[in-house]
């Protein structure tokens, strides 16, 4: 069991953050370890071939982030600076990383894994050239797995945030920090993490406490401890056991008075991300006619499309997700 001293500068310090590096580093991780996982199943079967045409189950995130080692290199997930960073943000914070700190890093996942792929030791060699290779194929990994579904997980995410600041108002912080994770327990004066032989000096952690949800996390918990930047606890968000299944079909007529139906029915149709044959085949309607009625969907913001391979995969924004709530 490690502690870590929790005076009440750092009680008044405990913030969340929804970040879009660890939904990749742990859905990553998922889609490489081959575990036939019943909760993504879905998500899995979509992703993993669109990844392995892309090469991206043999690149740099598959050297960095083997799912057969615990340790995750901490400058991949930087402290987000604020509750909701965007992946470019994120991007930006991993690329002003000092080399010395990827270095020390991927050391440490040396030590762990028993040796470095060439890619990490290239990386080691030249923080400086390597590094925007790696940036690269995150974003093109975030493009093609992530991308096309983070409304779906933003919306779970927040969620679980809305729920434990009501919580810690409602009870406090001691009922928050308490019911966070089975792992996690506090006294009053210090944070308690079972599992974990490693200690947590107050001096050589940072001040306050920073608690991410995750959608792709197993039922463990992570930790991320790289001063001056506030300990992080990485946690799976509840509702995760939800998170594909099927959304109720909305009442749509009245909100096809206002879109038409055909594009109505093209966002109910895009409760998964699709593409335009896909979408075709579902409705009956001409490959020329969805296409049309997406490119509409898409300038009034009800749409994004994303690039996979060759097909380009069309999903719902927040601002579609909105509106279908309101409709049903």
């Amino acid at each position: 069991m490690a502690e870590l001293l929790f005076p009440a500068r750092d009680v008044a310090r405990v913030r969340f953050a929804v970040s879009p590096m660890w939904q990749l580093t742990t859905g990553h991780r998922l889609s490489a370890s081959g575990t036939a996982d019943r909760v993504h199943r879905s998500w899995l079967a979509q992703v993993r071939p669109r990844t392995a045409a892309a090469g991206l189950d043999r690149g740099w995130l598959a050297e960095l982030l083997p799912p057969d080692s615990g340790y995750v290199p901490d400058f991949l997930n930087p402290a987000p600076a604020g509750p909701a960073p965007t992946l470019a943000e994120e991007l930006a914070a991993i690329a002003a990383t000092p080399a010395e700190r990827i270095r020390a890093d991927l050391d440490h996942l040396r030590h762990h894994r028993g040796g470095a792929g060439p890619r990490a030791r290239a990386l080691h060699a030249d923080p400086a050239a390597r590094l925007p290779h790696l940036l690269r194929e995150a974003e093109r990994y975030w493009e093609l797995a992530l991308a096309p579904y983070w409304p779906r997980i933003r919306a779970l995410l927040e969620a679980d945030v809305f729920h434990r600041a009501r919580q810690a108002a409602r009870h406090g912080t001691d009922r928050l920090l308490n019911t966070l994770h089975p792992q996690v327990s506090w006294d009053g004066t210090g944070l308690h993490l079972a599992r974990r032989a490693r200690t947590l000096a107050r001096h050589a952690a940072g001040g306050g406490l920073l608690l991410v949800p995750t959608a792709f996390k197993g039922p463990g918990l992570s930790t991320r401890i790289a001063p001056p930047d506030p300990p992080q606890l990485a946690y799976r968000a509840r509702g995760t056991g939800r998170l594909w299944e099927p959304r109720t079909a909305p009442a749509t007529d009245a909100l096809a008075a206002v879109l038409g139906r055909a594009r109505t029915r093209l966002l109910v149709e895009l409760d998964t991300p699709a593409a335009t044959a896909e979408l075709a085949r579902r409705t009956g309607f001409s490959a020329a006619h969805v296409s049309e009625n997406l490119t509409a969907l898409r300038e009034a913001g009800f749409v994004t499309s994303h690039r996979a391979g060759r097909t380009v995969l069309h999903a719902r924004t927040e601002v579609a997700e909105t509106v279908l709530r309101a409709a049903r």
